[in-house]
């Protein structure tokens, strides 16, 4: 992992993940899913949406513009984005249910100074860092432990639910045994499973194995020889009968480290949910990505770390750095200098190459925005490899 230092040896790395009903990520998904409304209505909207859900009231807030004349988005289709969503995640709990929930609307048209600034030269809609990291480690080009944590929820979320045994809120955590760079055995697994009151916790755990073990076999992982009950921690805390906001309350943008590299690799510190691609706190994010991943798709090194930095209002980035290891196939510093020159890095670019100013949030916003299959409705555009052919014949003939 580029951004850990290099190990010889055995070690041992972890990263977690949350289901689509924990309570932050009900927060990222209504904010991507009012973005995607504004954008089906206008592909130059600008959104900034934050959300926070506590008890059976959401708080839904921030700014939107549209560029086209008599586009809006009404209260009423705010409330029923709210309720919708959080009907379909499937929080049906006394304390958190969609047809009683209190819904505070505070959202508000964007500020003229700053829709000035952005907009006069194509301009960063504000300064700041982002990070961009890909890895040999599995075919997704991911850190194994996060991919790993990914899966089982989207197994639990698929095939673990069956007749309402599970609820819709769970946490996973996933601790790797490396041998120097690849990922070999399984140390340690912890999943938490909102479960109803009928299920034992021997229950819970009967369902859970079988998809623990179909998702560390696909990754061609060795388990323990130890006793299960060692190693794979389920609901360790005792009963989980409540959960989401009936439990806990949640905010946009607070999964950050399970939205990006589950830690393997630094994270610039702007969330992406809510905000539309003119904020390059999310789609420079996602050029970084493209360009990191298509390194390692074309074989260039083993794994590649990307930073770019902008100041807000210039279209410019203001720094661009590549990392790549020491055995890496290919001039570092060549690199460095060819690819804003192949992939410029301005957000009007990023936005019409990566093709970012379409409805394709929402799925983003759980189960990690990266090392995804892009979809044909043009969601992931940044998982592309389509760079990797063209840097081949760059940088290996």
């Amino acid at each position: 992992m580029s951004a850990l230092l290099a190990k010889n040896g055995h070690w041992v790395f972890t990263s977690e993940s949350v289901s689509q009903g924990h309570p932050d990520k009900i927060c990222d998904q209504i904010s991507d899913a009012f973005l995607d409304l504004c954008l089906e209505r206008d592909p130059k909207a600008r959104v900034a949406c934050e959300v926070m859900v506590s008890r059976n009231h959401v708080l839904i807030g921030g700014e939107f513009r549209f560029n086209r004349e008599n586009h809006s988005v009404s209260g009423q289709e705010t409330e029923a984005l709210v309720r919708g969503l959080v009907a379909d995640v499937a929080h049906d709990e006394e304390s958190f249910n969609a047809r009683s929930l209190k819904i505070t609307n505070l959202m508000t048209k964007q500020s003229e100074e700053i829709a000035d600034r952005v907009e006069s030269d194509d301009g960063a809609g504000d300064q700041g860092i982002m990070f961009g990291y890909a890895t040999r480690e599995t075919a997704a080009l991911m850190p194994a432990p996060l991919q790993c944590a990914h899966q089982l929820l989207r197994k639990l979320k698929d095939d673990g639910a069956r007749d309402g045994a599970l609820g819709p809120d769970a946490k996973s955590q996933v601790s790797l045994r490396y041998d120097g760079r690849t990922p070999v055995a399984v140390e340690k697994v912890v999943i938490s499973a909102q479960h109803s009151e009928a299920q034992t916790p021997d229950d819970v755990r009967e369902i859970l194995t079988p998809l623990m073990r179909d998702t560390f076999e696909e990754n061609r992982l060795e388990l323990p020889k130890s006793p299960m009950e060692e190693w794979f921690l389920v609901n360790p805390s005792g009963k989980f009968t409540r959960g989401g906001p009936a439990s806990d309350a949640g905010l946009t943008g607070r999964k950050i480290i399970v939205d990006t590299y589950g830690g393997a690799a630094p994270h610039g510190g702007g969330a992406f949910s809510g905000k539309d691609p003119s904020k390059v706190d999310r789609s420079a994010a996602y050029a970084a990505r493209y360009l990191a991943g298509n390194v390692v798709a074309a074989g260039l090194a083993h794994d590649c770390l990307i930073q770019v930095s902008y100041a807000i209002g210039q279209p410019e980035p203001t720094s661009f750095y590549l990392r790549l290891p020491r055995d890496a196939r290919c001039d570092a510093e060549r690199l460095e200098r060819a690819l804003p020159e192949i992939f410029p890095l301005t957000p009007a670019c990023i936005r019409e190459r990566l093709g970012l100013e379409r409805p394709i949030y929402r799925v983003s916003a759980t189960f990690g925005h990266f090392g995804r299959e892009p979809g044909a409705d043009g969601s992931f555009p940044w998982e592309r490899t389509d760079l990797a052919d063209q840097l081949k014949r760059e940088f290996l003939s």
